[in-house]
């Protein structure tokens, strides 16, 4: 007979304190109840009380001014989610399940050798199969694997979620929860917009934008893995029931009964964007000045005169220096901030770039650089605009209750 197995992974907030561990263990329990193992998939406890989250680590060693190397600093980041993985462990076992915890590396995920921000090459499923024979749950570290010699690596920032779809993937579960301290994935960040609300269903690729462009909810590369896979994804707040809202993410897209052209807004602030002046031979030059000097730059835009770029604002102080010390000549706008628009429905869709320069100009917000694909329009700001831009295109394309006002004139 074939065991269902599901991935649950519960990020930082929903494992900070023993209240909120034990709201999320009442989720894997009732996956158990209902005939499941469950992988349970922690992160670091997110809090500003306990020396045990990853920032907490870090302050340690004087953040990011410490004189570790990058091998030595993950083996310290990783502590955070050993200690989440066994206190959880514990907790499981004393509400009387059957628990056992594993390292990444015990789990049998391998990962490259780039320390602080390593690859997962392979997942062997057998380790976590031989343990569901014993146990019905197993709690594995997230964010965390090891190198084939075993040194332990870490992920990256959001390396949880990566970690959680690995698994499910490896080990072809029937889906993979995610739980945060959201509803699910939203139409916009609800805490600048007004009517933001949360998206029943949402397809892979839309989601990749999303989270590529600023929505924080999963990270990009689990998407990817997800979608690789063909691995279902329900994602949704810990506190809430089982009941209750939640976003299936998945290729079978439940019919839809009104078209939706925009799926979700996203945004990125603290950028800074540059304006250099060129010829045919400087252009590639300045690319390759700023690759060489490992600046990863985004939203650019290419003509035979000018090249505009944007770049983070702690990257864009190295990069005035770089430029001026070549004899660069260049002009930036700082505090800006990249607002995308996403949704499948808009390819091959008239109109929708109209509706977003005049409802942003209807505003007397100006319009710094804009780019498209088939399913995502960006649009770069002063970040100063920005709560009342989101706001405003949003009304435009996703308040539900505007749409209906419309179809009822």
């Amino acid at each position: 007979m074939k065991t269902n197995i599901i991935v649950q992974k519960f990020g930082g907030s929903s494992v900070k304190d023993g209240p909120t561990r034990l709201k999320a263990l009442q989720h894997v329990k009732l996956a158990v109840s209902q005939g499941n193992k469950v992988i349970v998939v922690v992160s670091a406890f997110r809090s500003r009380q306990t020396p045990y989250a990853t920032d907490a680590l870090l302050n340690l060693v004087h953040g990011d001014q410490n004189k570790l190397s990058n091998r030595e600093r993950d083996m310290l980041m990783s502590v955070g989610e050993t200690i989440s993985a066994t206190v959880f462990t514990e907790l499981a076992r004393e509400q009387g399940l059957t628990a056992m915890a594993l390292t990444g590396h015990d789990a049998g995920i391998i990962t490259s050798n780039e320390f602080q921000n390593a690859k997962i090459l392979k997942v062997d499923p057998q380790p976590i199969q031989n343990a569901f024979k014993k146990v019905d749950v197993v709690v594995v570290t997230g964010f965390q694997g090891a190198t084939k010699n075993g040194q332990i690596t870490t992920l990256g920032r959001g390396g949880s979620d990566v970690s959680a779809v690995a698994l499910g993937a490896a080990l072809k579960t029937k889906r993979v929860d995610i739980f945060t301290d959201v509803e699910g994935i939203m139409t916009a960040d609800p805490r600048l917009v007004t009517h933001a609300r949360c998206l029943k269903i949402i397809g892979y690729n839309e989601l990749a934008n999303l989270a590529i462009n600023g929505a924080r909810v999963i990270h990009p590369q689990a998407v990817e893995i997800a979608k690789q896979a063909n691995l279902p994804m329900h994602i949704r707040a810990t506190y809430q029931s089982p009941t209750e809202l939640e976003t299936l993410v998945t290729n079978q897209l439940a019919p839809i009964k009104r078209y939706r052209s925009v799926t979700g807004i996203a945004h990125q602030t603290g950028l800074t964007q540059f304006s250099v002046s060129t010829n045919e031979d400087t252009s590639a030059e300045i690319f390759q000045l700023l690759a060489t000097h490992k600046l990863s730059i985004d939203f650019i835009s290419i003509t035979r005169h000018r090249v505009v770029f944007n770049l983070v604002n702690g990257a864009a102080s190295n990069a005035k220096k770089l430029l001026s010390r070549e004899n660069i000549a260049y002009q930036t706008i700082t505090d800006c901030a990249k607002v995308s628009i996403v949704g499948a429905g808009m390819s091959g869709t008239p109109g929708i770039t109209a509706r977003i320069v005049t409802t942003l100009l209807a505003n007397h917000i100006d319009i710094l650089q804009s780019a498209d694909s088939y399913t995502t329009i960006w649009i770069l700001i002063k970040q100063s605009d920005l709560k009342t831009a989101l706001n405003v295109l949003h009304d435009e394309f996703l308040n539900v209750y505007q749409h209906i006002k419309v179809q009822e004139q």
